[in-house]
């Protein structure tokens, strides 16, 4: 039996070209990262950028993950790696919680107040954390929760973009089925553990990558309220590792900031890779 087969056309070729051609330059910077981290930090600091392997990239990983650094010398990349985890999954988390309730709230309490109250949460979006850093920075270390995790992920829980979501997503779940849950004599409480979070598997899916990869990059926040460097990143230790050149005569340990710049690119994507199928469906996805 014959199969008719599409002929392949010039404007299909020309696609897929630029298709691999975008890919190739996103992943050029992994490579070159890669490459780099591969080299001593005597040839780095004075070469820069290589384009080609070396044979030091086992040892610069295992410096940059087990070596004690900074200028306490009481942080290695393990740590850092575990506090950026705990900063990722927190705003996640709190994120994700703060907005489903302030959506649930919006959407089922029939406040008289609620789409006013919808739209000025919705319009901090315009706020970003830059614009508020003062202020916030003066409440936190007022509260006395300046270098602890409390502090780091609380100040920055409120999240316009998720109440968003989360209130369309409530808009979209039938009526019938808000009135079935209330004949069965289920209350706003049950309604929403039993019923509202398991529709939202998809939504808090991609609501949890966004959020966890915002959490996983905060640079800015981290530096203006943790003074410890038992508290310190993965984002912040990359800088942190090369500032030994004001130690004294030492060469900054670039081979070691390349392998954690690396390591740092692991968990968002693999958070990305794992809930990607969620996540187009908790975007997309119109009928629930």
């Amino acid at each position: 039996m014959k199969t008719n087969k599409r002929p392949i056309r010039p404007s299909d070729v020309i696609d897929h070209l630029i298709l691999v051609l975008g890919a190739l330059l996103m992943l050029f910077p992994v490579y070159l990262a890669l490459t780099t981290t591969s080299h001593d930090n005597v040839l780095l600091s004075k070469e820069g950028l290589q384009f080609w392997f070396g044979d030091q990239m086992g040892q610069n990983f295992r410096a940059a993950m087990f070596d004690k650094g900074g200028f306490s010398e009481q942080i290695d990349g393990t740590a850092m790696l575990i506090n950026s985890l705990i900063l990722g999954v927190g705003f996640a988390v709190g994120k994700i919680a703060l907005s489903m309730a302030a959506a649930y709230a919006i959407v089922y309490f029939r406040l008289r107040f609620a789409t006013f109250a919808f739209w000025v949460i919705f319009t901090t979006i315009l706020l970003p954390l830059e614009v508020r850093i003062l202020p916030s920075y003066e409440v936190v270390t007022g509260l006395g929760m300046a270098n602890t995790y409390s502090g780091l992920i609380v100040p920055l829980l409120a999240s316009a973009t998720g109440t968003f979501f989360f209130r369309q997503f409530f808009l979209s779940v039938p009526e019938e089925l808000v009135e079935a849950a209330r004949i069965d004599g289920a209350g706003p409480g049950k309604f929403f553990v039993d019923i509202l979070v398991p529709l939202s598997r998809t939504m808090i899916a991609a609501i949890f990558i966004i959020m966890f990869v915002y959490g996983w990059n905060q640079y800015l926040w981290p530096t203006l309220i943790t003074t410890d460097e038992s508290l310190f990143t993965l984002v912040r230790g990359i800088k942190q590792i090369t500032q030994s050149v004001f130690e004294g005569n030492q060469i900054p340990e670039y081979g070691q900031a390349w392998a954690l710049a690396i390591i740092a690119m692991l968990p968002p994507v693999l958070i990305v890779i794992f809930f990607q199928s969620w996540f187009v469906k908790g975007l997309v996805e119109s009928e629930k």
